[in-house]
């Protein structure tokens, strides 16, 4: 096998081939996520049975393309079905003709595009699970899906034939920086993790997007061939990306592109009005469906921690297309060469780095010593302070002790400056008194390359460096 990370999804994937029932695995996560190349890689290609979705086909398209899975698979001749419920009765059969012990992997790819509407596939689906495969000691049977909200609503919280159906599931995440660095030194790509983390910036966790990267160029270089370039192979992907996952996209897309103009996010009543979607069941179904599908987060503030929920933006692909490439098509085939020299990157480049330390949130409680520490991210905004107070990242602690989070991005050691060290005591006064909170204040600075040594170094209490997000 030749994985990058992934080490509780194999091992949870060891666990059920080596059962001795049959178990029932979704896989979801946004696209270019990886979960078919997981999957593949781990059973080295090897299944009794596999067959992939095809997108925006009919349902008869659908059933010719199973009939040829079953074709490849199993020998003998037997005619193409008309009905999803011939098609599984068809692949129970064939499968009980194998009078072998061994595990069976039943791998459906892309389950979400194989249910398309009026088609049986859902009721079919479930009929070969509930009567057939479930009862059996010899199955494993694993569905993917980028479509994260379909596998949820249809799987997971599945309330007629499959409810509780399934035995394990797992939802794959973006690499993390580590990952991330295991990746490009095997891909023989030469990046430091100064440039590893820009590219988090832009590109996120995403196995797929770094695939692109070529080794003989540098990441700036890079950057511009993918995103930028007359040919550049990633330039339609924003629209792809929305569109493959919801069928009705417009709605999403008009609500992630509100939002990567709030740095600060919005809360639903803001949402409602800024977008004009009526607030309802259809906007509880966009925002799920985002969230659910890692584009969005949903936050609360800590002066409002039980109802104060807002809504951001976190894919760093939707946030970097939004702002840099969308309005730069065909304009300037070298821009983010050019745009390193603009005041303005140094600018990006501290609010992306915000975005990153809190995607590494455990990784920073690990280094501040307080994994097995229950604890909860907030982020706070003063109702009262002026000049206006805000903290991004707050680790309120069961322990008695919030770390206020000051990210700092910069290219050498950062240096606090009197000015800093007095807007961070006023921040921290202003917290206190709106919040009434009688828990110790740490205050807490994260930076790329650590602090210089000053007199205003004494007042922090924990240092974090990017080394420690790695």
């Amino acid at each position: 096998m030749n994985i990058i990370g992934r080490q509780p999804e194999q091992e949870l994937l060891k666990k059920c081939y080596e059962a001795n029932h049959s178990d029932f695995v979704a896989v979801y996560g946004r696209r270019r996520i990886g979960k078919t190349y997981l999957i593949k890689e781990f059973f080295n290609n090897r299944f009794t049975f596999y067959v992939s979705g095809m997108a925006d086909e009919k349902m008869q398209t659908q059933l010719q393309n199973f009939h040829f899975a079953l074709q490849e698979h199993f020998e003998g001749d037997f005619s193409a079905s008309k009905n999803w419920l011939e098609a599984f009765v068809q692949l129970e059969r064939l499968i009980k003709a194998q009078h072998t012990r061994e595990k069976k992997v039943v791998f459906i790819d892309e389950l979400p595009w194989l249910d398309t509407p009026k088609s049986g596939f859902l009721p079919a689906f479930e009929h070969f699970w509930n009567s057939f495969a479930s009862s059996r000691p010899d199955i494993l049977l694993i569905v993917c899906g980028s479509a994260t909200s379909w596998m949820i609503s249809n799987l997971i919280d599945n309330y007629g034939g499959l409810h509780n159906r399934i035995t394990e599931q797992i939802a794959l995440k973006p690499f993390t920086l580590h990952e991330c660095e295991e990746y490009y030194r095997s891909k023989g790509i030469v990046f430091n993790r100064y440039q590893i983390a820009e590219s988090y910036m832009i590109f996120g966790g995403i196995p797929y997007y770094m695939s692109r990267m070529n080794s003989m160029y540098g990441l700036n270089q890079n950057v511009d061939m993918l995103l930028f370039s007359k040919t550049a192979a990633l330039a339609g992907e924003f629209n792809r990306l929305y569109h493959s996952l919801f069928r009705h996209s417009e709605n999403h897309i008009k609500i992630v592109r509100l939002l990567s103009e709030k740095n600060n996010g919005l809360t639903r009543q803001e949402i409602t009005h800024q977008s004009g979607i009526p607030d309802g069941g259809g906007l509880t179904k966009v925002l799920n469906d985002l969230e659910q599908c890692g584009f969005i987060e949903s936050q609360n503030d800590y002066n409002k921690r039980r109802n104060g929920e807002y809504y951001r933006l976190i894919d760093f692909f939707s946030l970097f297309y939004l702002k840099y490439i969308e309005n730069n098509k065909g304009h300037d085939e070298h821009f983010w060469t050019t745009y390193l020299l603009d005041p303005a990157h140094r600018a990006w480049c501290g609010y992306a780095f915000e975005r990153v330390c809190i995607a590494h949130a455990e990784q920073i409680k690990f280094k501040l010593g307080i994994s097995g520490v229950s604890s909860n991210i907030y982020s706070w905004r003063s109702k009262d302070a002026h000049p206006s107070a805000q903290i991004d990242m707050i680790i309120d602690r069961k322990d008695g002790v919030i770390n206020l989070c000051e990210i700092k991005y910069s290219v050498e050691k950062y240096t606090i400056s009197k000015n800093d060290d007095e807007n961070f005591t006023r921040r921290q006064n202003a917290f206190r008194l709106e919040t009434g909170t009688k828990s110790a204040l740490h205050q807490t600075m994260i930076t790329t390359y650590g602090l210089t040594n000053n007199a205003y170094r004494n007042n922090i209490q924990s240092e974090i460096t990017l080394d420690d997000l790695f």
